[in-house]
């Protein structure tokens, strides 16, 4: 089996986003889409993922799953207090392993299920492994695993399993994260909690400075994959007690310890896009401290890079090309930065987010 490629996120951007391909997303096809049947007619999150460049419905059942290899569609339905009217959020998720072809459709059919919808959603693009607050907002907790639609990793009978290990690890307050990881002993950190997966028997590993919280998530994970297979069983060890000497870590590779990863904190920058003169260009307005919501024209785009987030204004009386192309300025600017995945959301005038208001 090939190794999958991982792509290289600094040399991608969305050019084909706003192009005549893009712009012939209309409504009527929009319609003509039978993924979108029933979407965002009642509050709550759907999914959808991108199979062979074709949209399919992501199982109930799985919700909080993704695999690296894949692109999916996200829209989360939702009533601000006091109002029936609904409001929509729709983001598209790129597995680290995902083709171009595959994320290149979850962004076209993300904007053709926007138009779909009347532009109401506020768009977002996430890249695995850097998703936004938001985003994870959406599950009780998310589980990233290898493999894709055409790896055959989706459904494998527990015989026939290959070892595999997960890193249970708490982020933020009370967000747990469950990713799928490399089969190395160097892997295992007593700050966080692990489960190893041999098909027949599930083994949760214990930190030694892991919270609460990461054990008894492992544990709800270790209770649903015991739950989908017959006469499996589980058991937990505790780092230390003496875990390096359990038969099952023989399984891990000893191949050196693994190097945590630093996170880079993105430059705080504001730029105006315009084609005012027919072409279009993007000037740097502001930096820092300097950045502030007073300088945003009405008849304007802008790129604001938080640090964290990056976001595309649009103006009301922008032009129809630069209303359009929002995404692609952000994700072709980001794409050049040394935060390449920071996640991306585009927003109106008038017609913004929570997480734009505050990053002021």
């Amino acid at each position: 089996m090939l190794k999958a490629k991982r792509y290289d996120w600094k040399e991608t951007n969305m050019a084909l986003f706003g192009s005549d391909t893009e712009k012939m997303v209309k409504k009527e096809s929009a319609e003509s889409e039978p993924a979108w049947k029933g979407a965002g007619v009642e509050v709550g999150t759907q999914i959808w993922r991108i199979e062979k460049k074709k949209v399919t419905h992501w199982p109930k059942e799985q919700t909080g799953e993704f695999f690296s290899g894949d692109s999916y569609i996200v829209l989360n339905t939702f009533k601000e207090e006091e109002s029936d009217e609904l409001n929509y959020d729709v983001h598209f998720w790129i597995g680290k392993y995902s083709t171009q072809d595959e994320y290149g459709t979850a962004a076209y059919k993300t904007v053709e299920l926007d138009t779909f919808l009347d532009d109401k959603p506020i768009q977002h693009r996430e890249v695995q492994g850097h998703e936004s607050a938001k985003f994870k907002s959406y599950f009780e907790s998310l589980k990233l695993l290898k493999g894709g639609c055409d790896t055959g990793f989706n459904r494998v009978l527990p015989e026939a399993y290959k070892p595999r290990l997960f890193r249970v690890k708490k982020e933020g307050r009370n967000k747990i994260i469950c990713t799928e990881i490399s089969m190395k002993k160097g892997n295992l950190r007593k700050e966080d909690v692990f489960i190893i997966d041999v098909g027949k028997h599930i083994y949760q590993w214990n930190g030694s400075e892991c919270t609460g919280d990461e054990k008894f998530k492992a544990a709800q994970e270790v209770d649903k994959m015991e739950s989908k297979r017959s006469n499996s069983k589980s058991d937990t060890i505790e780092d230390g007690r003496p875990s390096e000497n359990h038969p099952v870590i023989d399984l891990l590779f000893s191949d050196g310890e693994s190097k945590k990863e630093e996170k880079v904190q993105g430059e705080r920058k504001m730029f105006e896009v315009t084609d005012e003169d027919g072409s279009i260009s993007m000037d740097l307005v502001a930096e820092g401290s300097a950045i502030s919501k007073d300088l945003l024209k009405t008849e304007n785009v802008y790129i604001i890079n938080t640090g964290d987030a990056v976001f595309c204004w649009v103006g009301i009386q922008a032009s129809i090309d630069e209303r359009k192309n929002g995404m692609s300025y952000a994700c072709n600017y980001i794409s050049g930065t040394k935060t390449p995945l920071l996640p991306v959301t585009v927003v109106s005038e008038g017609r913004t987010c929570k997480e734009f208001d505050e990053a002021f």
